[in-house]
């Protein structure tokens, strides 16, 4: 693996890290300043300030337990690369209490910020079947 796949991948492993950390800040680190998060069932959430609203949220609903399984990373330019994961774990529910298992694909536009690479845009789909 050259230095650069090497780079990317491991803003996928901080990520992981990340989420099952329930840190909104350490995503925040990951992110470029103008971010886009595509979740599943909800509208983007377009730059810093919505990106953090929406971890927030996210981390004030449910904790994650999850896994990557890094599928590919393609580095395209010097300052492009793209990366598709897959994911499985478990999600607690913090209103209820309840959870069950978590499972995504995912797909990550990464952008070099001042030579780091970041989070430009992401997006996920479940892949467990409807209840």
């Amino acid at each position: 693996m050259n230095d650069e796949k090497a780079a990317a991948t491991a803003v996928l492993t901080a990520y992981q890290d990340a989420l099952n950390e329930s840190s909104t800040e350490a995503v925040m680190k990951l992110y470029a300043p103008d971010g886009v998060l595509m979740p599943q069932h909800f509208p983007s959430s377009i730059g810093t300030d919505a990106v953090r609203q929406a971890y927030v949220g996210i981390f004030e609903a449910i904790t994650l337990n999850v896994k990557f399984s890094i599928e590919e990373v393609t580095v395209v330019a010097p300052e492009w690369a793209f990366a598709r994961t897959s994911s499985a774990g478990t999600t607690k529910i913090h209103a209820t209490g309840g959870g069950g298992p978590e499972a995504n694909q995912e797909l990550f536009v990464l952008k070099k910020v001042d030579g780091v690479w970041k989070i430009a845009r992401y997006c996920f789909a479940t892949t467990l079947p409807p209840k």
